[in-house]
């Protein structure tokens, strides 16, 4: 079975829709939970799937390979970003190249970039007066959301009022996406 570590910084709506499928489709295994946060709202819902938690902090994750020791030594085949706010330390990058994912708001390479994440692109989005939005999930480099796309999905948004309207319906086709196109990644 696989294993997988999911970086987090905030609420965990994707994680649990990541662990909601996981518990339908069981071909990988959420081995622990990476939080910067020590607020983060996934660390409520994780507490009961079996998994470890990890908490770090920004000069452990910049100035040490420890996570990226620890990672490897569990056999991590993935690592997923769901909601993690802080750019990927190189150590993590060479420790797993290719086998880091990330999930986007938008139609990259629209709308992303340092700063570019949440209502940040939600509120682009909506000023632009784009007739769409939608969401990327792609892996990571060096860069910020500058990695191979591997899904892309649309929503219109022509109807919405407010940027909060958009994000509603961009969360909605993350719900729906996230967790099987990791299922494709890893079983291709």
């Amino acid at each position: 079975m696989k294993k997988l570590a999911i970086f987090a910084s905030g609420g965990g709506s994707n994680a649990l829709k990541i662990h909601e499928y996981l518990q339908k489709n069981p071909f990988a295994k959420i081995d622990c939970i990476v939080v910067n946060n020590p607020n983060a709202g996934i660390l409520k819902k994780a507490k009961n799937w079996d998994c470890e938690i990890i908490k770090i902090s920004k000069n452990d994750f910049y100035t040490d390979e420890k996570i990226s020791i620890q990672l490897l030594n569990k056999g991590i085949d993935l690592v997923v970003l769901a909601g993690f706010l802080w750019l990927i330390p190189e150590h993590l990058l060479q420790s797993f190249p290719q086998k880091i994912i990330n999930i986007h708001p938008a139609l990259l390479p629209k709308y992303g970039g340092k700063g570019m994440y949440g209502m940040n692109v939600h509120k682009a989005v909506f000023e632009a007066k784009e007739k769409k939005s939608g969401i990327t999930i792609h892996t990571i480099d060096e860069k910020y959301d500058k990695g191979k796309i591997i899904f892309q999905k649309s929503v219109a948004i022509e109807s919405c009022k407010t940027p909060e309207e958009i994000a509603k319906k961009v969360l909605q086709i993350e719900h729906e996406n996230f967790a099987s196109t990791i299922h494709e990644y890893l079983t291709k």
